[in-house]
Parts: C-alpha cells; sequence; structure tokens
C-alpha cells in the first residue's frame, strides 16, 4: 500500500453526518455540536451506508470518527425524538434501536481499522459507537458514562457485552450507577487505548494525512499514534477504589449493594460509598435492577447474542420501564422528580426483575 493511491474526496452524506477520504483514510463527523452530536435515525443510517460503501472499497485502508465540536464526541442518542415518537404511537424507537445496534455490530466487526477519537463526552449512544473501534483515543476533555439508569432505561449499545469485561466488578459499578470517569479511568478499565492531548488532534490528522502506509494498515496507525499519544495516566481515581467496587458490586442485589454502602466505615473508602449509595437513591431502582442482572447475564454471552438480549428489553421497555417516566422529569418537564416504579429498590420483587428476561433466547 502506497500514499501515491490515495484519492481525496469529500462528500456530505447528510448535513449531520460529514464523510471525507484523505490519503486512504474515510473521516466520518457526527455534525451536530449545538446538540452534542446527539445520534438519531437518519445519522445511524448515513453512517451505516458510508462504512459499507468504505468496506467495499479498495482505496480505502481505515476510517477515523470524531464529533464536531471541541465538547463531545457524542452525548448519546436523540432520546426525546424517541419519546416523542412512542407518545405518538409511531414505530421510530423501534426502528432506531435495531438499527442502531447493527451499526455497533458492523462497527465491532469491520474489516478495517477504525480509530474513534473520543473528546469530550462520549455517552450511552456513543460508547456504543467507539466501543467496536481498533484505536479509543481520549484526551484530558473525554468523559465517558453509560448513565442510562438515570432516566430509568439500562447501558444497551452492546453495554452488556463490554462493561461486564471491564476487569472485576468496574463495568458493573458504571453501568449501574452511571458513574462518569475521565481519561485516565478509561485507560485504566480498558475503555480506551490512547491518551492524546487535546491540543494534539490536529497534529495527529497531519500525520495521518502525510502517513506512509506499508501492508498493516493498524501496525501503520498505531505507529502514527505513538508519536503523539500515550497508552497510560498515572493515578487513576477507580484504581483506588477497585477492591471496595470490586466487594461490594458483587452483592447479589441492588438492595444489597445499597445497604452496605450505607455501613462503610474505612476512612478512604466511607465518602465515596455514602456518595455513590445516594446517587443510586436517585435511579430508577427498576433500571438497576434490570442493568444489573443483565450485564451478569452478559458475561456469559457472545457479542451478537448480547444485542439480541438488549434488543429483546427494547421491545418490552417503553410500556413497561420507567423511561418514559424519566424522559419526562429530566428532558420534558425538568422537575427533576421523575415517579419511578416502584419507588424503591426494596419495593421492586425479583420475579418483576427476571420477567423482562423471560423468553429471550427461545
Amino acid at each position: 500500500m502506497t500514499a501515491s493511491a490515495s484519492t481525496a474526496l469529500k462528500t456530505l452524506t447528510d448535513n449531520s453526518i460529514l464523510a471525507e477520504v484523505r490519503n486512504h483514510i474515510g473521516h466520518l463527523t457526527l455534525n451536530r455540536p449545538a446538540d452534542l452530536n446527539a445520534i438519531d435515525l437518519s445519522m445511524v443510517r448515513s453512517l451505516q451506508r458510508q462504512l459499507n460503501a468504505w468496506a467495499r472499497d479498495d482505496s480505502v485502508y481505515a476510517v477515523v470518527l470524531r464529533g464536531a465540536g471541541d465538547k463531545a464526541f457524542c452525548a448519546g442518542g436523540d432520546i426525546r425524538s424517541l419519546y416523542d415518537s412512542f407518545k405518538n404511537g409511531e414505530p421510530l424507537h423501534q426502528a432506531f434501536f435495531a438499527e442502531e445496534y447493527a451499526l455497533d455490530l458492523t462497527i465491532h466487526r469491520y474489516r478495517k481499522p477504525v480509530v474513534a477519537l473520543m473528546d469530550g463526552y462520549v455517552l450511552g449512544g456513543g460508547m456504543g459507537l467507539v466501543q467496536g473501534a481498533d484505536l479509543r483515543v481520549v484526551t484530558e476533555r473525554s468523559r465517558l458514562a453509560m448513565p442510562e439508569v438515570a432516566i430509568g432505561y439500562f447501558p444497551d449499545v452492546g453495554g452488556s457485552y463490554f462493561l461486564p469485561r471491564i476487569p472485576g466488578e468496574l463495568g458493573i459499578y458504571l453501568g449501574v450507577t452511571g458513574a462518569q470517569i475521565g481519561a485516565a479511568d478509561a485507560l485504566y478499565c480498558g475503555l480506551a487505548d490512547w491518551y492524546l492531548q487535546s491540543d494534539m488532534l490536529a497534529e495527529l490528522d497531519c500525520k495521518l494525512d502525510r502517513l506512509q502506509w506499508r501492508n498493516q494498515p493498524l501496525k501503520d496507525l498505531q505507529g502514527a499514534l505513538a508519536k503523539v499519544a500515550s497508552q497510560r495516566l498515572p493515578d487513576p481515581p477507580l484504581e483506588k477504589l477497585r477492591s471496595a467496587i470490586d466487594h461490594y458490586f458483587a452483592q447479589p442485589d441492588i438492595t444489597s449493594i445499597i445497604e452496605q454502602l450505607r455501613e462503610v466505615t474505612v476512612l478512604d473508602t466511607h465518602a465515596w460509598a455514602l456518595n455513590t449509595a445516594t446517587l443510586m437513591d436517585s435511579r430508577s431502582p427498576l433500571a438497576m435492577a434490570v442493568t444489573l442482572e443483565m450485564l451478569r447475564r452478559g458475561r456469559h454471552l457472545s457479542l451478537e447474542d448480547c444485542f439480541a438480549m438488549e434488543l429483546h428489553l427494547d421491545q418490552q421497555w417503553f410500556e413497561r420501564g420507567d423511561l418514559i417516566e424519566g424522559v419526562r422529569a429530566l428532558i420534558i418537564d425538568k422537575d427533576k422528580k421523575p415517579q419511578w416504579n416502584p419507588p424503591t429498590v426494596k419495593a421492586l420483587s425479583a420475579e418483576r426483575v427476571q420477567s423482562f428476561f423471560s423468553g429471550h433466547g427461545d
């Protein structure tokens, strides 16, 4: 492979997705900076079409994903449009999840290297786009989370696969609480591969534009990153909490986790434990409990089976879950007083949690 075969082609697949090929690299940009690059169905379809086309194009050796602006790669799915779809009796929300998961799976299985530039917020659906990438790059502005339980939902987009595969119980903690992490913790958890100062992103682009291709595109890209980025950062906060997280988030249910967190007296974890318990008290009990069960099941499933399980939950969740109430309280009315059903973890039966998984895999 030589740079002399490079073609430069700039297309606009959609106002919200920009596509460009430079030096054999397909660059895809989520282009809704005012909305923190939240992804909707038209964007999913544009991304899928472009990735399919580049997969067949021998002149494209690799793909780079990024978000426009300096605040977010992608802050998740456009949940307001899904709420409106359900309330109006339309099927948009059903199509969105099926096609979004198919796109995420495409990235996981893509036969050409994918680089994800995870600058700014990478939340929910944004995590689904990047966790299948071969080279995941964070910056000092990166903030990663699967925050779905805050709105009465569960961490989907492959979260049931990649979260429980984080060492120990760290992924369970992140999924059940919706806690947000920075670059050092992302590297520590294995949710990112490289760290790059945000002011060096332009320099990385220049290096990619001048990259001399050999016969192994992934190694060529790793070589370019090695010149400007690092793979470790000192003192990830979660490292100090690791033993506590592994203990408390291995408890059998949400009630046990919260009760034990409230009993912590060890000085170096006391404040964290109380803050975590208080955070969990604000989350949907149903969403947390279903998330805990889903992640523990996902630990033993293939990637494809994890997506199938998430889709199975989706097909019930708008009717039976807490998402509609969570969106109403936090996004529509903004009263920040969701009426969760049930209101407390102690009022939630194990039978109700298990009922969401009934029929999956039959």
